[in-house]
């Protein structure tokens, strides 16, 4: 199982923590990213299909507490965040200037 932090838009979002199978967590997250934006996701896939998956998921809330790591950030209405993910992964984060975020 791997860890996907949301990220919403909602005012009172908690950036909730949910376990995913590997077959859902390759639905979200193509190879090699670990940053995924739900427009993209949907664009890539079958609705019907994303749609059983995400009811899935929904149900395997981790306690922060208790996470053992994150494997993934998914985001909700934050589109302009797009652009300092260009690879979509947290270590090719960029700065608005397009420098790496991390050295």
């Amino acid at each position: 199982m791997k860890n996907i932090q949301i990220i919403d838009g909602a005012e009172n979002c908690v950036y909730d923590i949910f376990s995913a199978t590997e077959t859902e967590f390759d639905l979200i997250f193509p190879k090699g990213s670990d940053i995924a934006f739900i427009d993209e996701v949907y664009e890539r896939e079958s609705e019907d299909y994303l749609n059983l998956a995400f009811t899935e998921i929904w149900k395997r809330r981790v306690p922060k507490v208790e996470v053992m790591g994150i494997h993934g950030t998914l985001f909700y209405d934050h589109e302009y965040k797009k652009e300092y993910y260009p690879n979509r992964t947290d270590e090719g984060a960029c700065n608005p200037n397009g420098t790496k975020l991390r050295a």
